[in-house]
């Protein structure tokens, strides 16, 4: 009776005008915590990592800061702690537009934050995470202690989606890219299909992505490198005819949409819900449509500049639906690939040194390699 009573209690106070909330005290946090996709652990030249996100959504009737996150295994070892400006930098708030920096963790009722957590790790991937949040309302400071989480520690293993290099991960895996914030809702479900995406641009020794008039596609070296399968499967859809763009900034050849946004793409099913997509090819340079089967390593068609995309190149990442953007992403290892340098953003503060061949990891942001040819 006394968790009915609970029960009873805490519905009143979520829809009842009524009811003052000082009135019960000892009563839980009111609000909804979520982790929308398992944490997954990312292998990088860095070491091993657990990206994920937590959605916290203040059902109370007065507003509310979030200021802390703690994560801990499943044994109660602490793993990470986000506090007040840590933590606030690696939150945002969904279509709310642009908010002042020391206002993103105040939520007012029905008000949502996410948190983009990497959880740096020294050991093996545990099992298990436990979270607890910190937020601070008018009652003063309270916590909630999440259901424990699962973790997926089985990222794909894959091959190529280019030959040899070097290709600068452009956007690529890094916990503030603008792949890894892109939170959209297709079909009413909001998704991180680009969790892990990286647009691959083809750099010279001088770590330039083109040569000669940089307003003509053929001046880019990405332009026309063939598009890999990195797996056996079945092509799932194909998207063909749309125009390339003029390089540039803002120049687009159609307006984008939904439809539009990958320019000239083929998604291809690997298989245990697993699929890989590439975007932005040639027009009328695919060679395979849908339903067929095809190997690894065939081609699928050539890197281009169709869609919402500034100059020639391949944006690759998988994802567990076949949809370009309704789908959450997942990670992935390459069998091998050679890491030749890096740089601070794309085309500067960039170095290469001798290649360094490493297995089984991913490209991280602005990192430049080779796949073998």
């Amino acid at each position: 009776m006394e968790g009915l009573t609970m029960r009873c209690l805490v519905a009143a106070l979520l829809f009842s005008p009524v009811i003052a909330v000082a009135q019960l005290t000892g009563r839980p946090v009111l609000v909804e915590a979520r982790i929308p996709k398992p944490p997954a652990v990312l292998s990088g030249s860095g070491g091993n990592s657990l990206i994920y996100e937590i959605w916290l959504t203040n059902m109370e009737p007065a507003p509310m800061r979030w200021t802390r996150l703690d994560v801990t295994d499943g044994s109660g070892a602490a793993l990470h702690t986000l506090a007040d400006s840590a933590l606030w930098r690696d939150m945002a708030r969904p279509s709310q537009g642009t908010i002042a920096f020391l206002d993103r963790p105040r939520l007012g009722n029905l008000q949502r934050a996410v948190v983009f957590v990497h959880v740096p790790l020294t050991g093996p991937a545990p099992r298990e995470l436990r979270h607890r949040i910190t937020v601070t309302d008018s009652i003063g400071t309270r916590t909630l202690d999440l259901r424990p989480t699962m973790v997926d520690a089985a990222p794909a293993v894959i091959g190529p989606p280019l030959r040899g290099g070097n290709w600068l991960a452009a956007n690529g895996p890094g916990n503030s890219s603008g792949h890894r914030r892109a939170l959209i809702p297709v079909d009413g479900v909001p998704a991180i299909a680009q969790r892990y995406a990286i647009d691959y641009v083809m750099v010279d020794t001088g770590f330039k992505t083109f040569g000669g008039d940089r307003l003509k596609n053929e001046s880019y070296f990405a332009e026309d490198a063939d598009a890999l399968a990195v797996g056996d499967g079945v092509v799932s859809a194909v998207k063909d005819s749309i125009p390339e763009n003029v390089p540039g900034a803002t120049s687009r050849a159609v307006p984008i949409t939904l439809e539009t946004v990958g320019g000239n793409h083929v998604i291809l099913d690997l298989g245990n819900g697993r699929y890989a997509f590439y975007a932005h090819l040639r027009p009328g340079s695919i060679t395979v449509k849908k339903g067929d089967r095809v190997k690894r390593g065939a081609v699928l068609g050539k890197v281009g500049n169709s869609g919402n995309s500034t100059e020639p190149h391949l944006h690759f990442h998988l994802a567990d639906y076949n949809s370009p953007l309704g789908a959450e992403g997942i990670p992935y290892v390459h069998e091998t690939l050679d890491i030749v340098g890096k740089c601070k953003t794309l085309g500067s503060g960039c170095s290469a040194g001798a290649p360094v061949t490493r297995r089984r990891l991913m490209p991280l942001e602005n990192e430049i390699v080779r796949f073998p040819k």
